[in-house]
């Protein structure tokens, strides 16, 4: 028994050394491996899914839905059998389907106009095709990796870039829509050392147009500009001929620098100014909050050790000074409640961990994307890091959560160590089936599959489960942190207190700053996911990320000093609750942003934003407020370490 074993675990193991050379080599930082082709080698081009934009009637984003590019409506020309590109999990998430095609590009070749297929709509297909046109659709495809787009020029800037995709079809002056089957396809490619057989495809352009052909076509048929457009009959069946033509050109742009075409920063000066604006906002606030606490603290802390050294020298002298002291501040006046265990410890424990679980995820998730790890030629590694970082860091969830949850005196430990990496990610994935359910009710390419689904169940019960009980069980195991000072066992009664003190002032007061350090770049981000923009700007969001946890800390600290001061001691909630209103404003701008730039129109795709506008404010509203939370107890745990207690 033994012996077949040990040759089997051998065999692995040398089969693994072997392909660690083979893993190295294939590895490139920040990309993937440049592929060089030969002259007059096959250049495959795949098709990926249809998906909206901005109508280029009005500028505003009509729908949410994407479809497949072989929809059988679109009546696209396909080939005998096209077969699916294997994807990562994070492309499949966000929607691609790429597919082969029946498009032939050799290297250096030129080819003018090139027949593809016949297609016949019928009414229904034409009114559905004609739809998608007025609502600004656009297709796109991939060639070496990268996205088949249109030249467009800035007027702001006055630089020339490129956008991915390109329209389905065209809108006149009449608000009649016209159907683009031809497609003059501009492959740019570099010559690595001037070697003939190392040519790289380093850009792609088409110029899509609408025409309408009367006969046979050959390689002068789409050449005139006087042919009439292709109109899409409604009430009766269209013939419709497709065709492409194909031009290379040579480029000095080089294979490491082929994307710089395609990352262009909208309105850079707005984005300046915002993030400058936004610094001097969180270094005036927390200077000011620094300057105020210390004094402040050192003053009170001053005064209360003399107090005591007073009542141990001569106790006649306490009760005029201890009036004056509780006259002047009372947040010692509550040392023996500010540690008494908050109402619901269960479930402010499980939104901590999985808020540390978040943090520490976003954290290295936007490291890998400034050192290049998520370079948008790897389709998709976004979503993918992003998922396999949440689930290696269910171990961090669990064991915050059980600490977290001991040092609170909880002593349901089962239901903790149970909820901590279920109930957080049981809400998002329930939501998001939900919404799935739309998206296939739909037809839409954007639907997730159900054996992607399945993957994701197994992932979380597979690798993210167990590494949360055995965070939990770590946690239970180690010391609970605790409190500097004894709790008393009947609670102290609350004053009432002022009106910006009061639960919901504050927590509008707090949250707001939080979110005004990231307002710009969240509309970037907003822009990139809805209008289906290219996003890489990670500096930017790595520095208001940080700008964000620093502000959310200070201002939380500075009201809970307030409260405590009102002789208020139930802080661990109202700094959670606090800090996390900032993703109220992060769901109230998501639905201003639904009204000033989205016209949807049908329900399904006001379901669909707002479903997950809401699922991303959900999850940032853990991810702050836990920040808010932990500043705030770091906090507690320091002022009340510091004065004598008798």
């Amino acid at each position: 028994m033994r012996g077949p074993i040990g040759a089997t675990s051998s065999a692995t193991l040398l089969a693994t050394l072997l392909a660690v050379p083979q893993l190295t080599s294939a590895f490139y930082l920040p990309g993937v491996a440049p592929t060089s082709y030969k002259k007059d080698a096959s250049v495959p081009l795949y098709v990926n899914s249809v998906k909206p934009v901005a109508a280029s009637q009005d500028g505003v984003l009509h729908s949410v839905m994407s479809y497949d590019y072989y929809h059988e409506r679109f009546r696209f020309c396909q080939p005998a059998e096209p077969k699916y590109v294997s994807e990562s999990l994070g492309s499949i998430l966000f929607g691609d389907r790429i597919m082969t095609s029946s498009f032939e590009l050799e290297m250096g070749r030129n080819q003018t106009c090139k027949s593809l297929c016949e297609s016949e709509y019928d009414q229904e297909s034409a009114h559905f095709v004609n739809k998608r046109i007025m609502q600004g659709y656009a297709i796109n495809w991939l060639v070496d990796g990268l996205p088949a787009g249109q030249k467009i020029i800035d007027e702001i800037t006055s630089t020339t870039f490129y956008s991915p995709g390109f329209q389905l079809g065209q809108v006149d002056a009449d608000s009649q829509p016209s159907f683009n089957n031809h497609y003059d396809i501009v492959v740019e490619y570099h010559e690595v050392g001037g070697d003939p057989n190392q040519l790289r495809v380093v850009g792609v352009i088409v110029q899509p147009d609408s025409k309408a052909y009367s006969g046979a076509i050959d390689s002068t048929s789409c050449l005139p500009d006087t042919l009439p457009p292709v109109r899409l009959n409604e009430e009766g069946k269209t013939k419709v001929h497709f065709t492409y033509s194909v031009y290379w050109t040579r480029s000095p742009t080089a294979w490491a620098t082929r994307w710089d075409k395609y990352l262009h920063v909208f309105d850079p000066k707005i984005h300046w100014f915002s993030l400058i604006n936004s610094a001097v906002v969180v270094v005036v606030l927390t200077i000011t909050v620094t300057s105020v606490l210390f004094r402040a603290l050192k003053k009170d802390i001053t005064r209360y050790n003399r107090l005591d050294q007073i009542n141990l020298d001569d106790l006649s002298g306490t009760s005029a000074l201890e009036d004056g002291v509780q006259e002047d501040s009372g947040w010692k006046l509550v040392h023996g409640d500010v540690f008494r265990t908050p109402s619901h410890p269960l479930l402010l424990s499980i939104f901590l961990g999985n808020g540390a679980q978040l943090f520490v995820m976003t954290g290295f998730t936007i490291c890998f994307a400034l050192l290049g790890f998520l370079s948008p030629s790897n389709r998709g590694s976004l979503g993918t890091i992003m998922i396999l970082l949440y689930t290696v860091l269910g171990f961090v969830g669990g064991y915050v959560s059980a600490r977290v949850y001991k040092s609170l005196n909880g002593e349901k430990w089962k239901l903790n160590i149970g909820l901590t990496p279920m109930l957080v990610p049981g809400i998002v994935f329930t939501t998001f089936f939900f919404l799935n359910l739309f998206l296939w009710a739909n037809e839409s390419a954007g639907a997730v599959p159900l054996s992607t689904m399945l993957v994701i169940i197994a992932i979380w019960f597979i690798i993210s489960i167990p590494l949360s009980f055995a965070g939990s069980w770590l946690g239970f195991r180690a010391p609970a942190f605790e409190p500097p000072v004894r709790t008393n066992q009947i609670p102290r009664q609350i004053p009432p207190t002022t009106t910006y003190l009061k639960p919901v002032p504050s927590m509008l007061l707090v949250g707001i700053l939080p979110f005004g350090a990231i307002f710009v770049e969240l509309y970037f981000i907003m822009s990139s996911i809805w209008f289906s923009k290219i996003y890489y700007m990670f500096g930017f969001l790595f520095l208001c990320y940080g700008l964000m946890i620093i502000t959310c800390a200070a201002v939380t600290v500075l009201m809970v000093y307030f409260l405590l001061c009102a002789e208020n001691y139930n802080w661990q909630w109202r700094s959670f609750l606090a800090a996390g209103m900032s993703a109220g404003y992060i769901f109230a701008n998501a639905l201003i942003y639904l009204v000033s730039k989205l016209s949807l129109g049908g329900l399904t795709g006001t379901v669909l934003y707002i479903g997950y506008s809401a699922l991303l404010s959900f999850l940032f509203f853990i991810l702050t407020g836990s920040i808010g939370f932990f500043s705030s107890w770091w906090f507690v745990q320091k002022i009340y370490s510091s004065i004598k207690i008798d």
